[in-house]
């Protein structure tokens, strides 16, 4: 199972609906970002191993958003080497949500000889069921689980930070978190 998730170093502020006071310059205005800081992470869930973080990036560093060539080129780059020499046969089967960079052309084209007929997605072999909400560890268990040890303690303070974190607890979870007894 694989999917992605943003993390973001503070929450989120709308400056439209925020007034700013000051006794000393009633014009004063104190500037914040509309949007904190975040990253944008991808992992792969399996029996035999995790695979990742992967983090999308564009070339300054800064999270960006997840279009169909950058997934390709996340698939070719990154998660094509890091299945070689796992015990990835036959019967593996891969599942991605129906996101439309997933279901592109470019990465179907990538995804489907590496796993034929094994393919869960919703242009794969074994179609996502419509209108189905992310049927993924990810999204019922990684996710929250990576928040709430990531942010325990002190929070990150920048993406580099938040990075380093993500990657530490990621290594750290056992592949039988996921398979069981």
């Amino acid at each position: 199972m694989s999917d992605e998730a943003h993390f973001q170093l503070t929450g989120l502020l709308n400056k439209h609906n925020c007034r700013y006071w000051s006794d000393r310059h009633p014009r004063e205005l104190v500037q914040k970002p509309l949007h904190s800081s975040k990253v944008t992470v991808w992992c792969v869930v399996a029996a035999f191993a995790n695979i990742g973080p992967y983090f999308f990036e564009d070339e300054h560093g800064n999270a960006c958003t997840v279009t169909s060539e950058r997934y390709a080129h996340m698939l070719q780059d990154f998660f094509i080497p890091h299945l070689q020499g796992l015990p990835v046969n036959k019967t593996t089967y891969f599942q991605q949500d129906g996101a439309t960079s997933h279901t592109a052309k470019i990465a179907m084209n990538i995804l489907r000889p590496l796993f034929p007929g094994h393919l869960i997605s919703r242009c794969g072999k074994i179609g996502w069921p419509a209108r189905s909400p992310d049927l993924s560890v990810c999204d019922f268990y990684l996710w929250g689980y990576l928040k709430s040890v990531v942010y325990c303690t002190l929070s990150p303070r920048t993406t580099q930070e938040l990075k380093l974190r993500k990657q530490e607890e990621i290594s750290r979870i056992l592949v039988d978190v996921f398979v069981g007894p």
